[in-house]
C-alpha cells in the first residue's frame, strides 16, 4: 500500500468528542489509511512509499472536519434553479416578484420563465397572487413561479394554455386549482396539481442543459464542503420524482461526479425501477439505498396532517390530510421491509409522524431490524406528539431534519398550531436526549446548500438571513456545534446505511474532508456564517480549493 496524500492541521475534528486536535491524515486511494500525530503519519508514508514523497496539504490552524452530507435535497430542481435556466427569490410582494421576473427575462429572451421562492404569507398583505399581474407583464411568454416550499405554483395565462388548463379542468386527487368567483382559474395551482405540471415545465430544458446545471450545482456543493447528498424524490406520483439517475451516471462515467449521490426514488407497488438502480449503482460514488414516500404536505398551507385542528382553522375539522392513504402506505412500507429496503417518509404533522411510526413499528415486529446498518427515516418532523420522540429513538428511525426550516415562517407555528403544540417543533435537543439520530440537510432548493447556514441555525435556532429571533426560537432546543457537525456527517451517513465508511475521520473510512478557515467549534455563534471553506476532498480527490 502506498500513501497518495497527507492532510495536516493543528485542528482536526474526527467526529469523536467535542474538540479538535493536531493530526495528520494519510490517504491511500479513496480511503484514510491512518490518522495520528504528524511525525508518525509522515514516517508511515515514507515507509509505505519507499522514501518517495507524496502530495501534502498543511492547513496549519484551519479546522479539518469530515465532509458534510446533505441528507435531503432535490438535485434536479436545485441544479436548475441555481443555473441560468431559472431563478430564485423571495420577493417582498406580488408586484416585487413580477418586477424580478422582468429583470430575469432580460437575460433569458426565449423559452419559459421559471422561478421559485415566493411566500405570500411573508408579504404585506399576505394574499395569494393571481395570473393578472403576470399577464400584464408577460402577455406572450409562459411564466411559472413555484412557492418557496415547492407546494404551490403561480402561472400566467400563457402558461395555463400551454399546460392545457382551463376553467373546465379538474385537479387530480390531492391537488386543487384556485378560482375567481366566476369560476375562472386564478393561476394558483396547489399540491398534487402543481407537482403534476412539473414534468411538462421542466421538459422544456434539453438533457445537455440539465447536465450543465448538474455540473454547476456540484461545484456549489464542493464550495460548501458537501461531499455527499441524498437526492430525494419530489413527490409520490409515478414519474414525478425527478430522480435523474441517468444524468448522475453520465457525469460519473465522465469523471465529473464530485459528490457522492444517494438516490431515493418514490416507493411504488412496482419496485422494478428502484431495484434496477440498486443493482446498477454499487460503487462508492453513486448508490440507491432506499425509497421515499409522502404522508402529508406543509403546515403553512394546512396540508400537513395534524392530530388536532389547526389553531386558525379555515373550516370545521381542518387537520390537513394524508397525501397517501394510511392503508396504502402500510402496504407499501411492509412490502419494502419484506425485502430489507429502507423507506424515508415525508412527515411534517404530528398525525403523519405517529402513523408512520406505527407502520415502522409493525414492519420491525414482522421482519426484524433492517439489515446491514440500514435505517428507516422520517423527513422534516416539524410537530411531534410527546410520546413519539422516544418511540422514534426506540425504533431506530433516523430523524432527517433541515435546521434552516425552523425560521422560514416567523410566527407561523404559533399562528397555525397554537402555543400548546409549539414546544415540540423541531425538538433537536429533546431528540438527542432521547437517543435519536439526527441527519441534517437543507431540502434544497427550499433553502440553499450553505453548510454554514445549517450549522448556524442548529446551534442558535435563529434565521440565517435575519438572525432573528434574538436568543433563538425555543432556545432550550439548541444543540452544540460538535453535535451539529455529527448530525451533518455521521447522522446523514446513518440515513443511507453507510456509517461504517462515511461521516468520521478514521482509518478505513472514505477520505471525504472539508477544511474550514475558522474553528466553528469555539468561535462565537455570530461568526459561524463568516466561515469559508478552504478545500473539499471527496475520496482523497481535491474537488475544491479556495
Amino acid at each position: 500500500m502506498s500513501i497518495d496524500l497527507i492532510i495536516e492541521s493543528r485542528k482536526v475534528f474526527t467526529g469523536a468528542g467535542s474538540q479538535a486536535r493536531p493530526a495528520a491524515i494519510a490517504v491511500a486511494g479513496d480511503r484514510i489509511a491512518a490518522i495520528g500525530p504528524r511525525d508518525e503519519v509522515r514516517a508511515l508514508a515514507r515507509e509505505a512509499n519507499d522514501g518517495a514523497a507524496c502530495a501534502a496539504y498543511d492547513f496549519e490552524d484551519a479546522l479539518v472536519v469530515p465532509g458534510f452530507h446533505d441528507s435531503h435535497l432535490h438535485f434536479f430542481h436545485s441544479a436548475v434553479y441555481s443555473s441560468p435556466l431559472a431563478t430564485t427569490f423571495l420577493g417582498k410582494s406580488e408586484a416585487d416578484c413580477v418586477e424580478r421576473m422582468r429583470r430575469f427575462a432580460e437575460h433569458r429572451p426565449t423559452g419559459w420563465l421559471l422561478a421559485q421562492g415566493w411566500r405570500e404569507y411573508r408579504w404585506d398583505p399576505p394574499v395569494a397572487p393571481t395570473k393578472r399581474s403576470l399577464d400584464a407583464a408577460f402577455p406572450a411568454r409562459a411564466v411559472a413561479l413555484y412557492s418557496g416550499d415547492a407546494h404551490t405554483l403561480w402561472l400566467n395565462s400563457v402558461a395555463l394554455r400551454e399546460l392545457g388548463l382551463s376553467r373546465e379542468s379538474e385537479p387530480p386527487a390531492g391537488g386543487s386549482y384556485d378560482r375567481f368567483e366566476d369560476g375562472e382559474l386564478t393561476g394558483i395551482v396547489r399540491e398534487a396539481a402543481a407537482m403534476e405540471l412539473m414534468p411538462k415545465i421542466m421538459g422544456t430544458f434539453t438533457d445537455a442543459e440539465v447536465a450543465d446545471a448538474y455540473r454547476g450545482f456540484l461545484a456549489e456543493l464542493a464550495r460548501n464542503g458537501v461531499t455527499s447528498v441524498c437526492d430525494m424524490s419530489l413527490m409520490a406520483h409515478p414519474g414525478l420524482d425527478f430522480i435523474r439517475d441517468d444524468v448522475h451516471a453520465t457525469l460519473l462515467a465522465w469523471g465529473e461526479l464530485t459528490a457522492r449521490v444517494h438516490l431515493f426514488p418514490t416507493l411504488l407497488a412496482d419496485m422494478g425501477r428502484f431495484e434496477a438502480m440498486r443493482k446498477a449503482y454499487t460503487g462508492p460514488m453513486l448508490q440507491a439505498p432506499g425509497f421515499k414516500q409522502f404522508f402529508d404536505g406543509v403546515s403553512s398551507q394546512h396540508t400537513a396532517w395534524v392530530t388536532e385542528p389547526y389553531a386558525n382553522a379555515r373550516f370545521a375539522g381542518d387537520r390537513g390530510r394524508p397525501t397517501v392513504d394510511a392503508k396504502t402506505m402500510r402496504a407499501l412500507v411492509l412490502s419494502a421491509a419484506a425485502k430489507g429496503h429502507p423507506v424515508r417518509i415525508h412527515t411534517i404533522g404530528d398525525a403523519a409522524i405517529h402513523a408512520a411510526l406505527d407502520i415502522f413499528e409493525e414492519a420491525r415486529a414482522t421482519y426484524g431490524p433492517l439489515p446491514a446498518g440500514r435505517h428507516n427515516c422520517l423527513e422534516h418532523l416539524e410537530n411531534f406528539l410527546p410520546q413519539d420522540v422516544e418511540r422514534l429513538a426506540a425504533l431506530d428511525v433516523v430523524a432527517a431534519v433541515q435546521p434552516p426550516h425552523m425560521t422560514l415562517d416567523p410566527g407561523g407555528p404559533e399562528r397555525d398550531l397554537g402555543p400548546e403544540r409549539v414546544p415540540l417543533m423541531w425538538p433537536f435537543r429533546t431528540l438527542l436526549g432521547a437517543g435519536a439520530t439526527l441527519a441534517f440537510g437543507t431540502d434544497s432548493p427550499v433553502t440553499s446548500v450553505s453548510s454554514m447556514d445549517v450549522l448556524y441555525s442548529a446551534a442558535t435556532r435563529q434565521d440565517p438571513a435575519t438572525h432573528e429571533p434574538a436568543g433563538g426560537w425555543l432556545p432550550a432546543e439548541r444543540i452544540g456545534m460538535a453535535e451539529a457537525l455529527r448530525a451533518y456527517t455521521q447522522g446523514s451517513a446513518a440515513s443511507v446505511g453507510r456509517a461504517h465508511e462515511l461521516g468520521t475521520l478514521e482509518a478505513g473510512m472514505l477520505a471525504d474532508v472539508a477544511v474550514l478557515d475558522r474553528d466553528v467549534l469555539s468561535c462565537a455563534p455570530e461568526d459561524v456564517q463568516k466561515t469559508r471553506v478552504l478545500a473539499t476532498f471527496t475520496g482523497g480527490r481535491c474537488v475544491f480549493e479556495a
